[in-house]
């Protein structure tokens, strides 16, 4: 067993605030990235300029990262940075501003690197150090050595990689109330994703097994009110999250997730939904696969196989695709030798991934 998060993890209400010193340990200098408008709404982007400003940190805000984010965008991130001669990196928003994050900090500090050496860990120099300051409730990437990018063919694809762990994360669950409830609903099922794949993961340990199981049962008892959170709850989404990315900081991923991707690629599906539309043959899968564990993590969350699916088909927002026979054929190969299916306890096979897609999504009369 092995567990190594060397990021310093902070949450609490006015948490930028409070971590003044800290922000300015790192350097006289850093590039902000965010979406185009999600940090100024919540209002961490304010918090984080007042604190900057405070401190005569030097600042630059790159504004143009958008969901599932690209390779090019985190080149031209990380060119600003060495522009201006950044000395952090500091990343304002979801999953996708988080991993773009810790993406440009290889960027900048590697200023011959294109796409094929990013992938193929041909970093000459360590990235700048990662700030990231969570706004939603989803990804656990504060907390993770992951990032997940669209590459110049459009797939999606992560790198992994301890020199990627943030120097520090910050979280204040306060930035989550201007949440629009569809998108509440997308990261806490992504949460809950993180939780169960790992949980039920060739590569679980009884340290990684435990964030899982704790983050899960806190999610058991929100899913099913996501639209009417208090201030309190939110904090427990948040927290829930969290203990999600250090599960899978250990463990990766399991098939929900490799096979969601092609649904947020080839037809927009926001990414919590595109994995836990997966869920339910997932845990009906490790109910036969792994008896035991599935009964455990019953006892551990408080709610049964039954109970599970029931919440997530509730929570989880809509999903309209289907697809065509030949549509799923053409999707088999991707899940040939595919590490996330591979992860998965029990025997899971390309075969049984095309008979899953087939059962979720088949067209109807064809």
């Amino acid at each position: 067993m092995r567990f190594y998060v060397p990021t310093d993890l902070r949450i609490e209400t006015d948490v930028v605030s409070a971590s003044a010193e800290s922000l300015a340990a790192l350097g006289r200098r850093c590039l902000v990235l965010t979406g185009a408008a999600s940090a100024k709404k919540c209002g961490a982007l304010q918090d984080l300029c007042g604190v900057l400003d405070d401190m005569q940190i030097e600042y630059r805000v790159y504004d143009r990262i958008r969901q599932n984010p690209t390779v090019d965008a985190c080149t031209e991130a990380g060119m600003f940075a060495r522009q201006m001669h950044a000395e952090f990196i500091v990343g304002i928003g979801g999953g996708s501003v988080l991993d773009a994050a810790k993406a440009a900090a290889v960027f900048a500090a590697n200023p011959a690197l294109d796409e094929q050496k990013l992938y193929a860990y041909a970093w000459d120099r360590t990235p700048l150090p990662i700030v990231c300051i969570g706004t939603t409730a989803g990804t656990g990437s504060e907390v993770t050595p992951v990032s997940v990018l669209t590459d110049a063919n459009g797939r999606k694809r992560s790198i992994r990689d301890d020199r990627l762990y943030p120097a520090l994360s910050l979280g204040d669950p306060r930035y989550l109330a201007s949440l629009a409830p569809n998108f509440v609903r997308s990261c806490a099922v992504d949460a809950a994703a993180h939780c169960i794949e790992s949980y039920f993961n060739r590569n679980a340990a009884p340290i990684s097994r435990l964030f899982a199981s704790r983050g899960a049962a806190m999610l058991a008892s929100l899913l099913g009110k996501l639209d009417r959170l208090t201030d309190s709850e939110r904090t427990q989404l948040y927290l829930a999250s969290i203990y999600g990315g250090y599960a899978i900081s250990v463990t990766g991923t399991a098939f929900p997730h490799a096979m969601g991707y092609f649904l947020t690629e080839e037809y927009g599906v926001p990414h919590g939904t595109a994995c836990a539309v997966f869920l339910p043959a997932f845990l009906r899968h490790v109910e036969t696969a792994a008896p035991a564990d599935t009964a455990a993590f019953a006892v551990e969350t408080r709610c049964g196989t039954q109970g599970w699916i029931d919440l997530l088909t509730s929570a989880t927002p809509r999903c309209t695709v289907t697809l065509t026979d030949a549509q799923i054929a053409a999707f088999r190969q991707r899940f040939v030798r595919n590490s996330g299916i591979a992860r998965t306890v029990g025997t899971f096979t390309d075969a049984d991934a095309v008979r899953t897609l087939t059962e979720i999504f088949k067209e109807k009369g064809d």
